[in-house]
């Protein structure tokens, strides 16, 4: 039986690990980016890093903007929970209230129209929980934290486009997508790219979140046309000379990240989505016997 005592203790680590550590997968992808850059880009890199590594030395959190909070749940279809299902998005709801009061997240999640603040970042679909059922009894939870910039001002796009304009016109689309974002001046550059394929034009939007903030960096897509875009993507973007924070440089992105569903015949719908260069996720995963902070989420481990 995993009992709520445990649980909660999983969220709260996933949480902080989320809010303050970056992933290793990250931390390497920006020295590299540092590696290869000279003059103000290379300056730049190297003082985020610097900034990032204090942060995760410190406990703080990574970026002033901690993000929406959302938790990405693998859960093992043999579980047994004190409590049920239903306990897995009450505890995460208090680890994020706990969180929020005691610093390590900011009060950022407001009422859409009146701007009512509840000060805890708790609400009616806040944070969000998405569930995946496993084989097996253990849970594996994800904090991931989608910044504001990277997701408000243009880090997110869609379309429908014509089955017959293909993947030339899946690749303008994105490409085009990319620029716009840095353009409004609010995607941080260089950030991980997601890209949504398929599906309906909601299905395309998550799986290009996914793809954006819980695949690890230099992971490819295991079919080889997939793979194969997502090296054409990144090395046109990063030709584009955008460079970090959008002041010029080698590299404009840090991985593009590609999942697709199957689509109606009648189109098909692209999304993009930016997570910043700073990547805030934590992955744990608990067992009948033992708590395990893991390098990253596993989301696309089972397809």
């Amino acid at each position: 039986m995993l009992t709520k005592e445990r649980l909660k203790e999983a969220f709260d680590l996933a949480v902080f690990r989320g809010a303050t550590y970056l992933s290793e997968d990250v931390y390497e992808a920006l020295q590299r980016a540092i590696d290869r850059e000279d003059g103000p880009a290379k300056e730049g890199l190297r003082r985020t890093l610097q900034s990032l590594e204090i942060s995760r030395e410190k406990g703080l959190p990574a970026c002033p903007d901690t993000g929406w909070p959302l938790f990405f749940i693998k859960l093992g279809n043999e579980a047994q929970i004190e409590g049920g299902v239903l306990a897995l998005e009450e505890l995460g709801r208090q680890a994020i209230r706990e969180a929020t009061l005691r610093g390590t997240l900011r009060k950022t999640m407001k009422h859409p129209i009146t701007g009512y603040d509840p000060g805890d970042n708790v609400s009616d679909h806040t944070p969000w929980f998405d569930i995946k059922y496993v084989p097996g009894k253990d849970i594996e939870i994800t904090y991931a934290a989608k910044g504001g910039g990277s997701e408000v001002f243009g880090g997110t796009r869609h379309q429908m486009l014509a089955f017959a304009d293909g993947l030339d016109g899946i690749r303008q689309f994105i490409i085009d997508a990319y620029i716009a974002s840095a353009r409004a001046g609010a995607v941080c550059p260089p950030g991980i790219l997601g890209v949504g394929i398929g599906g309906t034009a909601n299905m395309a939007a998550d799986l290009a979140k996914e793809a954006a903030c819980l695949r690890r960096i230099g992971s490819r897509h295991p079919e080889p046309v997939f793979a194969k875009l997502e090296q054409e993507l990144e090395d046109a973007i990063n030709a584009l000379g955008i460079g970090h924070m959008g002041a010029g440089g080698r590299t404009s992105v840090l991985a593009v990240h590609v999942e697709y569903s199957y689509t109606h015949i009648a189109g098909v719908a692209v999304a993009t989505s930016t997570n910043c260069c700073v990547a805030r996720r934590g992955t744990v995963r608990l067992t009948e016997e033992a708590l395990e902070i893991l390098p990253g989420a596993n989301w696309f481990e089972t397809r």
